[in-house]
């Protein structure tokens, strides 16, 4: 006797079938696409949506929060900052014009990182486009070199398919950020609400589908094997691509399976649990020296998710020069021999393609590295650990991460600007778990971390979040300083004040015979913590003491709501290990403190 299986009747959207304002059903695709925090200034041309999210909120118990910052590239990396840390979707809406344009950055950094947002931009009333109408501007050719795709809706019946496509291609292979451009008129309009449909976008479905169905068979894993098995010191390079991918745990699995060790990019950070004794940290420019050491002495280097930029790979043709093979998966095939020529490679999904190849492994009996790589790599953790000058009269920029690792053990999330603070997080704090690390990689851009704090704790509000900025950062984006207060948001922000353009100042003196051109700049008035006062911070403290250092950090994590805390430290400290411009790692600068086999 058979059992009846009933169908799966699929059903209606609740809200299908109504009539409503295009600004509406932006908000509604919105709710349906799971947003639950959206980023953004208002103004002219965005209105009506910004008044539909509020009657959205009147009726939903203000499940979608709208955050208002100082400025439209704060909303951009509030919105980056959410996805980084949460794995979706990072929403942000803002006017047209100036608007627009103050969100290009965030939109170009999100591109470079590889992180999914969707900006929705106002626009003048189509009857006005291209007439240098109030707060216009070319959204589409502004948007269209930064992003991974532009959309201008000028046909109001297609404003819920494009909204809801947006978010499909911002998520799905490489992520990256999608622009809707938005006339004010289309926002007003009345329309019927569908609740489904997406746009035809057929060859991109197509590659999305070859991704998917691009799996890695026993011939191409044994091919692989055969790499590995005449490896006797293999060494895998993980980049962002495999945190984008929730990976994470696939890698660890992998390479705990065959006892392979792991370097990351600065992207990569958190891949691997930076306590793991297969951990070597971050390789490259900024790498710590054993990681840079192990890629000189691997025979086998497996690169999973990442791209050999110039960062990592300064001279490719000299990079992990004792390799006898190099092997790249990733989910880009655009990534395949773009910088480093490779002789095994596969592009796919991450999590599948890595499980494929531990399961065929493991099946096939594949032994472990060899213990002797494993000695070798221990003796390099050894005698190339990170050190810094610890007898100095001026805190050391590198204690006060370390005072803060020690009561946070790589549990917290960690957003940065860029310059050399950027460099001593990456390089000193511990990272359990992907997705805590949070900093602009490829753009480099001073001025992301307190937005992309904010956003993170809006994300991972159960989560201590930490932004550790730089004087010269910070100032790029202080005013969101009454953002975290407005919203009582609990980030700890963190500035360590060297005077000026730390980094800047570092390659002054190393390739420009000490010339500081324009990267002191004389900035010396400012007050940080009257400023954080200013804009309400209650816990706002400055110190220069050594000894005060320890019980500081205490009471400034601990401290209940956002909290500001500047030190004062060494002008002179450098970020160590470096690899200078077009050079090797062979020619690594470990400084005064990190012995050098060179």
């Amino acid at each position: 006797m058979s059992e009846t299986v009933e169908p799966i009747v699929e059903q209606p959207h609740p809200v299908a079938g109504r009539t409503l304002a295009g600004a509406d059903i932006i908000v509604q695709v919105l709710a349906d696409e799971g947003v639950k925090t959206v980023f953004g200034y208002s103004g002219g041309a965005i209105l009506p949506t910004y008044d539909a999210i509020f009657r959205y909120n009147e009726s939903h118990d203000d499940s979608m929060p709208l955050v208002v910052p100082a400025n439209e590239q704060g909303a951009g990396f509030m919105a980056a900052g959410y996805a980084r840390a949460s794995g979706e979707v990072g929403t942000a809406i803002v006017t047209s014009g100036p608007g627009a344009t103050n969100a290009v950055t965030p939109v170009r950094d999100c591109m470079a990182d590889s992180v999914a947002m969707v900006l929705i931009t106002g626009q003048v009333a189509r009857a006005a486009i291209g007439t240098d109408a109030f707060q216009e501007a070319p959204v589409t050719n502004l948007m269209s070199p930064v992003s991974k795709h532009v959309f201008m809706v000028t046909d109001p019946d297609q404003l819920e398919a494009t909204v809801r496509t947006a978010f499909e291609i911002a998520r799905s292979g490489r992520p990256g950020p999608v622009v809707i451009d938005v006339p004010k008129d289309v926002q007003t309009q009345q329309n019927i609400f569908r609740g489904s449909g997406v746009l035809p976008v057929p060859g991109y479905r197509q590659r999305m589908q070859a991704l998917r169905d691009n799996q890695l068979d026993d011939n191409k894993c044994q091919t692989f094997f055969d790499l590995f098995a005449t490896s006797q010191r293999p060494l895998i390079y993980a980049g962002g691509g495999v945190v984008n991918a929730d990976a994470s745990q696939a890698l660890r699995d992998f390479a705990h399976t065959f006892g392979i060790p792991v370097v990351t990019t600065l992207m990569g950070i958190g891949t691997m649990d930076t306590t793991d004794d297969l951990s070597l940290h971050m390789l490259g420019m900024h790498g710590t020296a054993y990681a840079n050491y192990a890629v000189e002495d691997c025979d086998l280097l497996i690169a999973i998710g990442a791209r050999f930029d110039d960062r990592v790979a300064g001279v490719p043709s000299e990079f992990a020069p004792s390799a006898q093979a190099v092997a790249h998966l990733d989910a880009d095939a655009s990534e395949i021999n773009k910088v480093k020529s490779v002789d095994w490679h596969h592009v796919g999904l991450f999590s599948d393609s890595l499980k494929r190849l531990t399961d065929y492994g493991q099946r096939q009996r594949i032994n472990a590295a060899p213990a002797a790589w494993h000695d070798h790599i221990a003796n390099l953790r050894s005698t190339y650990a990170m050190d810094y000058a610890r007898d100095r009269e001026y805190i050391q920029p590198q204690a006060v991460i370390e005072a803060i690792n020690r009561r946070t053990g790589g549990e917290a999330v960690i957003a940065t600007g860029v310059g050399q603070h950027q460099m001593w997080s990456a390089q000193y704090f511990d990272f359990r778990e992907p997705r805590l690390w949070l900093t602009s990689g490829s753009m480099g851009t001073m001025g992301f971390g307190l937005p992309a704090a904010i956003g993170a704790a809006f994300a991972q509000p159960r989560r201590q979040v930490i932004d550790i900025d730089g004087d010269a950062s910070i100032r790029m984006t202080s005013g969101e300083l009454e953002t975290a207060t407005t919203y009582n948001c609990p980030v700890k922000i963190l500035v360590l004040n060297n005077n000026g353009d730390g980094m800047v100042k570092q390659w002054q003196k190393l390739f420009f015979q000490g010339r500081l051109s324009a990267s002191d700049k004389s900035l010396h008035k400012k007050d940080f913590v009257k400023a954080a006062e200013a804009d309400g911070f209650n816990f706002a403290r400055r110190i220069n003491d050594p000894l005060e250092l320890e019980a500081t950090i205490e009471a400034f994590l601990d401290f209940d709501g956002p909290a500001f805390l500047e030190v004062q430290v060494d002008p002179d400290a450098g970020v160590y290990p470096m690899v200078g411009p077009g050079k090797t790692y062979r020619e690594m600068i470990t400084g005064d403190h990190i012995p050098s086999r060179t």
